[in-house]
Parts: C-alpha cells; structure tokens; sequence
C-alpha cells in the first residue's frame, strides 16, 4: 500500500493537470474545486462489445485491484461526461458503467451494468481495511448499493456522479458520502 501512495499522487496530479490540449474548464462541487480534462476523440474510443455479460466475470488477470495500471486508467476517465445508461468513452458513463468499462479494460472482467448486481461480486471488505481498486457502494437513492465508485486510498474515489456533472474524485469523509456509504467489495487478491 505504501507503494500505491506515491502513484496515486503521481497519476493523479497527471490527470489534473492533462498532458495536451485545451485548458479544462474548471469543475466545482462540494467546496471542491478539480479541472476536467477533455474527453478523448472518438476515433481513440475503445468500442465494447454488445454481447451480454456473463452471470460471473471470468478469472481476472494476475494483477490485482491494487494494480496500478488499473488506477491510471480510472483516474484517465475524469472529466469525462455523466451519461445515464452510458459505458463508453464516446457515450459518456454512469456509475456501474464506468466501473465495468475499467475493469474491461483493465483486466478483461466482464461486470454488469448495474450498481446493484456489482454488488454481489468478489468478498466484502470492511471500510478499515479498504485498498485502491475496491469498490465502493452508496445509498443514493434511497435504494441501498443504488451508486458504485473505485476507491483509490486515502478516503478518495473516483466516480460517475450524477445528469450534469463529469467523471470525478471524492472524499468519502465528506459528510454526503459519509453517511450513504454501504459497503465495499474487493474483486481480486
């Protein structure tokens, strides 16, 4: 975990901070203030398939959930537009759709779309032993596990939020997510 830390700052400073093109318009919420990247063109798109996804994922990879490729690539979706029903960098995401497209991506694992049945995949973890790569579950509405994010250490996750808003980080401290928080999974070892 110590390991993680200094990657987690590195790469999420290189997401704040962008690597080329227009300065992001500021993104303010909370009292925090983050840039939101550009989106990437479409013709950079990963495109998923239509098939279903399957009852249980497929074995994953060696890496783990703490892999910090995987960290990287959620934290390169920021700022990317809320869609409902969205799982794709040229559709935009919801919140199980952005977990199941980087968990696609980075390991191959085919999750469903949907907060709810996320759920019920990998082992529960107690939020004092949460590690970067969990996922995370939230009341939201009024409907327990209704909202998923990736947790990435330090009380911080990464998620679609809501109709309006972009791909983002949070601080699980605050006291909207503290109190709707209603559990973690861990989906590798």
């Amino acid at each position: 975990m110590q390991f993680l830390k200094p990657m987690f700052f590195v790469a999420f400073s290189a997401v704040l901070t962008g690597c080329a093109g227009p300065t992001p318009a500021p993104v303010e919420e909370a009292g925090l203030r983050t840039s939101a990247p550009a989106p990437a063109p479409a013709s950079n798109a990963r495109r998923e398939s239509p098939a279903r996804a399957p009852a249980t994922p497929p074995a994953p990879s060696t890496q783990t959930t703490r892999s910090p490729d995987m960290l990287l690539h959620a934290l390169s979706m920021a700022g990317f537009t809320y869609t409902r029903g969205g799982k794709s960098v040229t559709s935009g995401f919801d919140c199980s759709g952005l977990v199941a497209f980087v968990f696609q991506q980075a390991f191959g694992m085919k999750l469903p779309h949907n907060a709810r049945a996320q759920s019920e995949f990998g082992r529960p973890v107690d939020k004092s032993q949460l590690e970067a790569g969990d996922l995370v579950f939230f009341n939201t509405l009024k409907q327990p596990y209704s909202h998923v994010g990736i947790y990435l250490g330090d009380d911080r996750f990464i998620h679609a939020p809501k109709p309006g808003a972009v791909v983002r980080t949070e601080n699980m401290r605050l006291a909207y997510w503290h109190t709707r928080f209603d559990g973690a999974r861990r989906l590798t070892d």
